[in-house]
């Protein structure tokens, strides 16, 4: 239940904007709250919803959601409110998450919902879900200058949780940097005033022509880096599936992270998710993102540039058979043990990327890549066989002992 302002919170409700862009270019489209295909909830900032969530700021939106900052009346903390748009997608995300609780032994390094309840909509339900508050994900810090120690710390963080994942039988199937969360200094001590102090008062614009109940679009916030803390953590499991069920959810990873067996369509896999895994990690070491899409042929020409060819077996396989290139494909059967990625080429992206250190870093560095990124699934290493692996064990002990 949403309730109106009146008598929930008389404080600062933030600004409205002269100009609409300074909020729309890093918010949601206004126009995904009209009436049409799974419309966003609107939500004003200072509403209470289900008489204990007051709503304090905007942290960002999805596909088939928007997340707010909230603070909890009866636990006295921030919690962030994933309130899903119509439609069921949400309650695919909501029993996987249900059964991850069960079946996963340690959770800590993953971002699950506390609680949930309703909001009534335009004769449907909106489901909310109550998460932990947690800080950025990696992807809003591309560019920015991190310390090694805690990017390295984020890609041991991150392997530990896909690890405990996947002894429990679980694909996550959606790794990437949009995904994985720092975490934040708890602000549910402090006032709204000191939080607005610290994280900037609301930007907002009206959800525009007269939408069924009154709602704002808000700039989410920008976290200081002194708010972060060292912890990281892996969520949305949207996509996440138990291995060997039969029904496979469709979708897949932003195409510069998805493995070139699912791009053939291959089912998903642990060796999927290492190599979405390693795409993370590749942009965490060297500071830059190993695939791209602008290449002639896209991005599985850049695979093939870095690592090699693909099994020929995959041959007319591909998902846009309008860029295939017979020059991907090995000129053999690769059913066997198959030639490891050219370490040339590896070498040089370490190179570009970490051009200080030293040769036996380097080396580490290029084991790393080459085992996790071989195209054969079956020979790249389990999460619990790379956490022990010699050279992802000695640039940790580099960066962060």
């Amino acid at each position: 239940m949403a309730q109106n302002l009146d008598g929930a919170d008389t404080s600062d409700h933030g600004k409205f904007v002269d100009s609409d862009d300074e909020v729309t270019e890093y918010s949601e489209s206004p126009y995904r709250y009209a009436a049409g295909s799974r419309p966003y909830y609107p939500l004003r900032i200072g509403e209470l919803l289900n008489g204990r969530y007051r709503i304090e700021h905007k942290l960002g939106h999805g596909g088939f959601s928007t997340v707010w900052m909230a603070y909890d009346l009866k636990s006295k903390t921030d919690v962030a409110l994933k309130v899903m748009a119509e439609g069921d997608s949400g309650e695919y995300e909501y029993r996987m998450q249900g059964e991850i609780k069960k079946s996963v032994k340690n959770t800590s390094g993953l971002v699950l919902y506390q609680s949930n309840f309703f909001l009534r909509g335009r004769g449907v339900d909106h489901r909310v879900l109550v998460f932990p508050m947690r800080g950025p994900s990696l992807d809003s810090l591309v560019g920015r200058e991190i310390p090694m120690a805690s990017r390295m710390s984020a890609a041991r963080q991150l392997l530990e949780a896909l690890a405990n994942l996947h002894e429990s039988g679980i694909v996550h199937r959606d790794i990437n940097n949009n995904n994985v969360m720092w975490g934040i200094a708890p602000l549910g001590h402090l006032d709204k005033a000191a939080k607005y102090k610290l994280l900037g008062r609301p930007l907002k614009v009206a959800v525009p022509d007269e939408p069924w109940r009154e709602g704002e679009v808000v700039k989410p916030i920008v976290v200081p880096d002194d708010l972060r803390t060292e912890s990281f953590y892996l969520g949305d499991f949207g996509l996440a599936m138990r291995l060997g069920d039969p029904t496979i959810p469709p979708g897949r990873p932003p195409i510069t992270y998805c493995s070139p067996d699912r791009l053939h369509g291959k089912d998903p896999s642990y060796a999927c998710d290492i190599w979405s895994y390693m795409c993370v990690f590749t942009e965490l070491y060297v500071g830059f993102a190993p695939f791209h899409t602008w290449a002639k042929g896209g991005v599985i020409s850049t695979m093939v540039r870095l690592m090699g060819p693909l099994p020929v077996e995959w041959k007319g396989q591909y998902c846009d058979p309008s860029k295939v290139q017979d020059s991907w494909y090995a000129q053999e059967s690769t059913s066997g043990p198959r030639a490891r990625p050219d370490k040339t080429e590896i070498e040089d992206l370490v190179l570009r990327g970490r051009p200080r250190a030293s040769q036996i870093e380097r080396q580490h560095a290029i084991s790393v890549l080459s085992r996790g990124f071989n195209m054969s699934p079956e020979l790249r290493p389990a999460a619990k066989e790379l956490l022990q692996d010699p050279s992802f064990k000695a640039l940790m002990d580099i960066h962060c002992p």
